[in-house]
């Protein structure tokens, strides 16, 4: 249910994006890229609150009332404060992504807001095993943003009404977690002794956001330094490419959000593990392979023929989309075992894709190289900790 789920939600995101990159052309779209790899940097809070969430729910599953409620009002603040310090921002937004249109920049602190309270609503469910609605959130956070952002990129072509789109469909998963978190049940498990107050909530959080922070950071730097060291043809282009990186990065989303609960569980995270980076390697791998045979259907699907110059890359930026939810997958998996500090080695993979990609990078090719070369160092060295991590999850 929930691989069905979070697939519908995908190919609804990436038929979007499909939509957006035929209609507003190399220039403009590569302006809206920057502006959703914004938002994917922005959601870490978001998915750390649903980290946050689950982790403790499916450890405590007694405590499920004190830490919904206790999620629920971090969520709200968080949300808002978020938000408004975006708006605020705007100006600098907009002078750092070179948008040209500070309405774009406002509508970024404005989509933050339902984008962070989903993800508490998400977290919950997830912790509860609660796949039914669940799943339903996932399919109203991908589908109205198709149906809406079709129709207003058809009616206008430009990256502020794509981007109104994307806040209009962000309003549908909310409401979609209200509905399904409107009434709870009793617990048949016994409570904990544990902190579920606001303070060890927030604390939890930030330990995740910036793990997660990293991580989104390590994998879209490299949009932001197109937008720099590219004229804007190219870097265009490069965010072409980068639908199909996105598309291989998103592709085995359902295997973390399934796999969570039970990465938290000392006796069956290192099963849980080998399991799911062998399907995403194997999903990985027939992307990849379909990239590279079926090259001029993979362009169809990046843009079309505006886009044909990167046509000989595109089983490349599968590769980069393979080992970036292999990525995802260790960072969740150290989330889960609390093992954060291992993490930290993703600021520097951050550092050295900007130092070095910004001054020695002329084209799309180099650029690609750099990144690609980087992710791979950096899945090696995350492996290593996740197999061998065996302290327990003790919520804290």
């Amino acid at each position: 249910m929930i691989a069905v789920a979070i697939g519908v939600m995908n190919v609804a995101t990436y038929g979007f994006t499909i939509v957006a990159a035929r209609a507003l052309g190399p220039q403009q779209y590569g302006a809206f890229a920057a502006v959703m790899n914004l938002l994917i940097v922005v959601s870490v809070a978001q998915l750390a609150l649903q980290a946050t969430a689950a982790r403790r729910i499916a450890s405590t599953p007694g405590d499920v009332h004190e830490i919904e409620a206790g999620v629920r009002r971090v969520t709200t603040r968080t949300a808002f404060g978020l938000g408004a310090a975006l708006v605020v921002a705007a100006p600098l937004v907009n002078a750092a992504l070179r948008l040209e249109s500070l309405a774009t920049a406002v509508l970024v602190g404005l989509i933050a807001v339902p984008l962070t309270i989903m993800g508490g609503q998400a977290g919950i469910l997830q912790g509860e095993r609660r796949w039914r609605p669940l799943a339903a959130l996932y399919l109203a956070a991908g589908v109205p943003r198709l149906v809406v952002g079709t129709a207003l990129i058809l009616w206008r072509p430009e990256e502020l009404t794509a981007t109104l789109a994307v806040l209009i469909g962000a309003l549908a998963p909310v409401a979609v977690g209200w509905w399904a978190l409107r009434e709870r049940g009793d617990s048949a498990h016994p409570t904990s002794d544990a902190d579920h107050g606001a303070r060890a909530l927030v604390r939890e959080s930030v330990r995740n956001s910036q793990a997660l922070l990293a991580f989104f950071a390590v994998s879209n730097i490299d949009i932001i330094v197109a937008r720099n060291v590219l004229d804007a043809h190219d870097a265009g282009l490069y965010a072409g490419g980068l639908i199909l990186t996105k598309a291989m990065l998103f592709l085995p989303q359902f295997v973390v959000v399934l796999a969570f609960p039970d990465l938290a569980d000392a006796d069956a995270r290192r099963r849980a593990l080998r399991l799911s980076l062998g399907l995403v390697a194997v999903l990985g791998v027939v992307g990849v392979a379909a990239s590279s045979v079926l090259s001029n259907v993979a362009l169809v699907f990046v843009g079309g023929a505006d886009y044909v110059e990167v046509e000989h890359r595109l089983w490349l930026f599968a590769v980069l989309g393979t080992l970036l939810s292999m990525i995802q997958l260790l960072v969740y998996a150290l989330l889960a075992q609390q093992g954060g500090r291992a993490l930290l080695v993703l600021w520097a993979g951050l550092a050295v894709i900007g130092v070095v990609a910004s001054t020695t990078v002329s084209t799309v090719g180099g650029l690609l190289a750099v990144v690609i070369a980087v992710d791979a160092v950096l899945l090696v060295v995350l492996l290593v900790p996740a197999l061998r991590h065996r302290r327990s999850s003790v919520p804290g």
